[in-house]
């Protein structure tokens, strides 16, 4: 699908510094978002890696951190720096990707329930078609202000469904894949 890209968001060093951060789910992550990247070079589908920046702090450029994390090697083909929640409204992306054709959006990176998936609505909102790769998305539990804590699979699964048959499709990695395969 030449009209697809790759939106991989926020998969940054920065987390790794972050009182919430654990490596529990990190292998799955890491390995999914590995076989989605390879998978979208195959088929020559653009790779947008979104890095999230404030002015201070381990987000900010100064603190050296805004770089992919260790298990990425792919090259992208472009770079955005965002400074809110979505990838598209203030980093220049939704031009970049207009000015290419691109009107299907795959969604995959950190964190599931706030980057990528008000990357998702914006997308959505914007005219995109979206695929949302929660099998390559990674988030962290969470605890409400009742004192009620989401694991990151509940999360997840909150994610799926106020995203599906709405703002996207959700899929797998072999999912994204094959509807890549079937529009070309």
């Amino acid at each position: 699908m030449t009209h697809s890209a790759l939106l991989n968001i926020d998969v940054q060093r920065s987390f790794e510094q972050k009182d919430f951060w654990q490596q529990d789910d990190l292998p799955a992550f890491s390995q999914a978002l590995t076989r989605l990247i390879d998978g979208c070079q195959t088929r020559k589908v653009p790779i947008i890696d979104v890095f999230h920046v404030n002015p201070d702090g381990v987000f900010s450029l100064e603190s050296g951190l805004v770089t992919p994390m260790a298990f990425l090697t792919h090259q992208p083909q472009h770079v955005v720096h965002k400074h809110v929640h979505n990838s598209l409204t203030e980093s220049g992306l939704d031009a970049w990707l207009r000015e290419r054709g691109i009107t299907h959006l795959i969604i995959a990176g950190m964190r599931t329930e706030q980057c990528c998936e008000t990357t998702a609505r914006v997308a959505s909102d914007l005219g995109y078609t979206v695929t949302f790769v929660t099998e390559a998305t990674l988030t962290f539990p969470m605890t409400h202000a009742s004192g009620v804590t989401l694991s990151a699979a509940e999360i997840k699964l909150r994610t799926e469904l106020v995203l599906a048959d709405r703002f996207a499709t959700i899929t797998d990695v072999s999912g994204a894949l094959a509807e890549l395969a079937r529009a070309v």
